[in-house]
Parts: structure tokens; C-alpha cells; sequence
């Protein structure tokens, strides 16, 4: 079965810069779309970005102009470069994704999360 698994995640100040990663585990896979979204602590949920197969990206307004999406299709992952981080940035962020295995098809996928603190 194919896992997302996210790392990359900690405690940065703000203005500084972070680099998540989210891996999807398989071989033979096609990733259709993946991309982000976070929880913040007051529990809102937002997509931050996504990437299809054809490179086609679309951000979050929180994200435009801070925040770049990639995929390593070699790889089988993702990353989400983010700059100039603020407070407001601090949530658990999530992978998700289509992603199509042989044996399954084309699937939904999401990953545990890794948490974003942005403070002084």
C-alpha cells in the first residue's frame, strides 16, 4: 500500500526558511497531483499548494510568492520550500496526493503531518 510520508518540519524563527519533504513509498507510482495543506491551531484548514503531473501549480494566497512547490518524480517526492516564515504560518502541515499504483489504482493519500512552529 502506498504511505506519504512527511518530514522536515520544526521550529524556525520568523523570517527563516524551512523545507518540507513528503515521500511516497512504492515502486512503479504515478503521482497524479500532490501537494499541502495545514492545521493551524485554532484548527483552520487551508491549502498551501499543489502540483499535478503536468506541472501545473496553484497556491494558497498565504503561500504566493513565499512558498515553492516540486516534485522529484524519480524520486517519488514532493517538497515544499518555504521563505520568509511568519507566525501565522505555525500549523501541522499534511501531504496529499493521487497517486496511481498498479494494484490499486488510482488512490487518495494523505500523510501523519509535521508541525510547522514559527516563533522567536
Amino acid at each position: 500500500q502506498v504511505q506519504l510520508v512527511e518530514s522536515g518540519g520544526g521550529l524556525v524563527q520568523p523570517g527563516g526558511s524551512l523545507r518540507l519533504s513528503c515521500t511516497a513509498s512504492g515502486t512503479s507510482l504515478i503521482i497524479n497531483h500532490v501537494g499541502w495543506y495545514r492545521q493551524g491551531p485554532d484548527n483552520t484548514r487551508d491549502v498551501v499548494a499543489r502540483i499535478t503531473s503536468r506541472s501545473s501549480i496553484t497556491y494558497g494566497d498565504s503561500a504566493k510568492g513565499r512558498f515553492t512547490i516540486s516534485v522529484d518524480k524519480v524520486k517519488n517526492t514532493a517538497y515544499l520550500q518555504m521563505n520568509s516564515l511568519k507566525p501565522e504560518d505555525t500549523a501541522v502541515y499534511y501531504c496529499f496526493g493521487n497517486i496511481y499504483e498498479r494494484t490499486t489504482g488510482s488512490v487518495d493519500y494523505s500523510g501523519q503531518g509535521t508541525a510547522v512552529t514559527v516563533s522567536s
